[in-house]
């Protein structure tokens, strides 16, 4: 009864009243990923309360905005688009050109790279992104709960993206790092380890429980990896081989299980042999999937099956090409896998590049790899924007249920205020999505890369809130 009353109470506050404060942005050009389509001189009104849209709508080009009432925002000499979302971040890393991973994880303090974190967020929004998706602390425990708090609460304390995370990824014992060299058999170094370890249906399903009541959005999965590594001074090519790391009972365990909870799964996995059984489960997204041939079959062929499918496709190239420097078989891989995925027109991707294993407010290097690579840059633009947020939304905006949800967010029923940050519509500039928009001088046809840079960024808003002007950060 308690609860009711309190959400009641809430829904009469956050009634938006005709005569709300709002402000006018006023967009030269606005990018609708919903019809792929740049629109010119788009006025959009937002709730200063709220943070929503409340209207967009066609404005004429030659006035000065005195016809509008409230605070106006001429941007009339950008293009706006959806801020843009990053599905596979990393924000308690930082690039390994500084540090490996082995030192950072096990050399520095969970309060320094927290505290790096905090800093990697800021330059995230900074660029452009004002969503992420966290997939793991790697060894630094549930301090992303922590720092979704000070991101993406009502009294957030430090500017950056709102912010999904998964707290400890999943592998099963002796698969993930760090590794001792002297006790070979213990999991870790001085206690700290790189993900949670579990073996059988029956750990998994605990792994699962455990971390979803920590508050994880997300569970992630190492369902393949370089698990003989330890053999590489003696058989290279075994040692680098990514293989298969839990059975089937124990992927559709971990499933099965985060799903009855309202909560979606995904997965590390690069090999062909284990995406199938992963697409059969339903996991809800793909990082990575760089390996898609076999001496039988093409990537065509492979993601022929991925067709039918609503798992994402998040390919981690930024990743790829940042570690071997756009050269070698791996990179090669990645490529041959992605083109295949353009080739059928697979149109169920969103832009995750592993940031953090390069410097993290360069997120948009992902987007930039797939143009190069002849992506369509209007559907990269989608992927990375409402893609985004299909790909990282709760299971709340799923199946039929989703459905009706969707049809009725123009009538302004998902204010913040009431279902939170992270389950308000973004990734779209439309009535009842949160105002969550970026603007760029750049032309997207001419020069995609330079459009989509940090640089060029110029202004950034996330939830209604001003964070970048006239190339200046406001925070």
């Amino acid at each position: 009864m308690q609860l009711t009353a309190t959400v009641s109470a809430l829904e009469g506050q956050a009634q938006q009243p005709q005569s709300a404060a709002t402000k006018i942005v006023l967009a030269g050009k606005l990018f609708d990923p919903y019809t792929l389509q740049l629109l010119d001189n788009q006025a959009i009104t937002i709730c200063n309360d709220s943070g929503m849209i409340l209207d967009v709508a066609p404005f004429s080009g030659n006035g000065n905005g005195s016809e509008f009432s409230g605070e106006v925002i001429d941007l009339r000499h950008l293009t706006v688009l959806p801020g843009f979302v990053d599905t596979h971040v990393h924000f308690f890393i930082h690039p390994y050109a500084e540090a490996s991973w082995e030192e950072q994880v096990t050399k520095e303090t969970v309060v320094e790279r927290t505290i790096r974190a905090t800093v990697h967020a800021k330059r995230t929004l900074m660029a452009g992104f004002t969503t992420v998706r966290d997939l793991g602390t790697e060894g630094a425990g549930d301090a992303d709960i922590a720092l979704r708090k000070c991101l993406s609460s009502p009294g957030a304390l430090i500017p950056g993206p709102r912010y999904f995370c998964v707290t400890r990824a999943i592998a099963p014992t002796g698969t993930y790092g760090p590794k001792s060299y002297l006790h070979l058999n213990r999991e870790g170094i001085d206690g700290v380890t790189g993900v949670d370890a579990a073996d059988g249906t029956q750990e998994c399903i605990k792994a699962v429980r455990r971390q979803i009541g920590a508050g994880a959005d997300w569970i992630k999965i190492y369902a393949d990896y370089t698990v003989r590594s330890r053999a590489s001074g003696v058989s290279c090519r075994v040692g680098a081989a990514s293989m298969a790391t839990f059975d089937y009972d124990e992927l559709r365990a971990m499933i099965c299980t985060a799903h009855a909870y309202g909560v979606k799964v995904a997965a590390h996995a690069t090999n062909r042999s284990t995406i199938i059984p992963l697409l059969s489960l339903k996991v809800d997204s793909i990082e990575h999937a760089y390996d898609m041939v076999t001496p039988d079959s093409s990537a065509v062929e492979m993601f022929e099956e991925y067709i039918g499918h609503k798992t994402k496709y998040v390919p981690t190239l930024a990743a790829y090409y940042t570690m071997t420097q756009g050269k070698g078989e791996i990179w090669d891989r990645a490529v041959t896998s992605f083109k295949a995925a353009l080739e059928l027109d697979l149109d169920n991707i969103s832009c995750g590049g592993d940031t953090g294993v390069f410097a993290h407010g360069a997120n948009a290097l992902e987007l930039s790899l797939m143009v190069r690579l002849g992506a369509d840059w209007k559907k990269v633009l989608r992927w990375a924007t409402l893609g985004g947020w299909e790909c990282v939304r709760s299971r709340m905006w799923e199946g039929e249920a989703g459905k009706t949800r969707l049809a009725q967010v123009g009538e302004l029923k998902e204010d913040p205020r009431i279902v939170g940050d992270n389950e308000v519509p973004f990734g779209a500039v439309r009535k009842g999505f949160i105002a969550d928009l970026i603007a760029t001088p750049g032309n997207f046809g001419a020069d995609f890369e330079n459009a989509v840079s940090a640089e060029s960024i110029l202004f950034v808003m996330k939830g209604g809130r001003i964070y970048k002007r006239d190339g200046i950060p406001l925070v």
